[in-house]
């Protein structure tokens, strides 16, 4: 007695190659503004104090950039750095502006 059996050849499952594109987290800018009763020295040293590896040569700079542009830039980076430099920053009285996504 013979068997016969149906077999099936297995169907070619295309290969579909998905491109994983990551992105990179979004930076925030950390802007401190210009005010009437925070001295020079007190912004430098704040600067200095909160911000990592921030120079006293750059503190300076961007103190003068403070009083005369209005505002600076102190710090670009993740949001959860940006956060916690913003409240240190403000919590020594400096004024600030919102944080900014970059």
């Amino acid at each position: 007695m013979a068997i016969f059996a149906a077999v099936q050849t297995p169907e070619k499952v295309k290969d579909t190659v998905r491109e994983v594109v990551r992105k990179p987290y979004p930076k925030y800018k950390v802007i401190v503004l210009n005010d009437d009763f925070n001295t020079f020295e007190h912004v430098s040293n704040c600067l200095m104090k909160y911000i990592p590896n921030m120079t006293e040569q750059m503190a300076w700079e961007l103190t003068n950039q403070v009083h005369f542009e209005g505002l600076a830039i102190v710090w670009v980076g993740p949001m959860e750095q940006a956060e916690l430099y913003h409240a240190q920053l403000k919590q020594a009285g400096l004024t600030m502006a919102p944080l900014e996504p970059e």
